[in-house]
């Protein structure tokens, strides 16, 4: 059982290539990955996505990425040939309208003209700073991945511990529905006698209505489902991704417990489903939680 929510950082340090990678997650009903990385990434975010992907499977994710580049590496200079032409042609013309005045144009003025000579940027992707990106990318995901994993543990603990706690409400009420009917009868023949005085009420009448009232209060179908589903929670709280599962058991457990309220007729029953739908409430909240 893991966590939505975590953080991790990895790092490479290497042949002067200093690289940082850090992720936060947070939840989020689907992945969603957000990087934030210097421009010489830009072609390979979606590597580092799909690096993600393998990992995670939801939640929002923010990736920060960083590197100093202390390497020793040649200085590459680039000439813009058609620039340089353009720049002569032009002196030529010059020299054509004012023939008068003295011609310094050489090769070496010619390349302090603006943009004539370039430097290539010494911040290129290479194989090197590809591979100290990975390694630091997965390093960090790790990381995360341990502290998603203790958190879920916890969220684990609770939620079980929650689940007991309605597994001890639903036999309260299993053990009080059976009284329910007889003491509604009960009831039912008091009033009877109030007001018929020394009457004798119809028996038969009496066992019929009755056999109405225990029909419609019956929650033996809502209490077998939700053992059933208490057993379910169990089993799929062993598996690694349970988010989506559990969020649509929680839903189950709601409905169920809705409906025993509202049929129950049992100011006892109903205190009880209260208390059970409030248990329901607060697993559903750490659910949320959960990848």
């Amino acid at each position: 059982m893991l966590s939505m929510t975590g953080y991790g950082k990895g790092e490479y340090a290497e042949n002067g290539l200093e690289l940082t990678c850090e992720i936060k997650t947070v939840n989020n009903r689907y992945l969603d990955v957000s990087i934030k990385a210097p421009r010489v990434f830009a072609a390979y975010e979606e590597v580092v996505r799909t690096t993600i992907r393998k990992k995670l499977t939801r939640g929002h994710a923010d990736v920060f990425v960083s590197f100093k580049d202390k390497r020793e590496r040649p200085t590459a200079l680039t000439v813009d040939e058609a620039l340089a032409a353009s720049y002569v042609a032009a002196a030529k013309r010059l020299k054509e309208a004012f023939p008068e005045l003295p011609d310094d144009v050489t090769l070496t003025s010619v390349l302090r003209y603006p943009e004539v000579l370039k430097q290539e940027d010494s911040q290129s992707l290479d194989d090197e700073l590809v591979n100290a990106l990975d390694k630091a990318l997965n390093a960090a995901l790790d990381k995360l991945n341990e502290m998603r994993a203790v958190e879920g543990k916890k969220l684990q603990e609770d939620m079980l511990a929650r689940m007991q706690t309605i597994e001890d409400l639903v036999g309260e009420i299993s053990e009080r529905a059976p009284m329910v009917a007889k003491e509604h009868r009960e009831k039912l023949e008091t009033r009877i006698r109030e007001y018929l005085a020394e009457a004798q009420p119809d028996e038969n009448r009496l066992l019929t209505e009755a056999a109405i009232f225990a029909d419609k209060s019956n929650i033996d179908e809502e209490l077998t489902r939700l053992r059933s589903h208490i057993e379910q929670f169990r089993s799929i709280a062993k598996e690694g991704i349970v988010g989506r599962k559990l969020d649509f058991l929680v839903q189950e457990f709601n409905r169920e417990a809705n409906t025993t309220c509202s049929k129950s007729n049992d100011v006892t029953i109903t205190r009880a489903g209260l208390a059970l739908k409030n248990e329901i409430e607060k697993i559903r909240e750490q659910v949320q939680n959960l990848e």
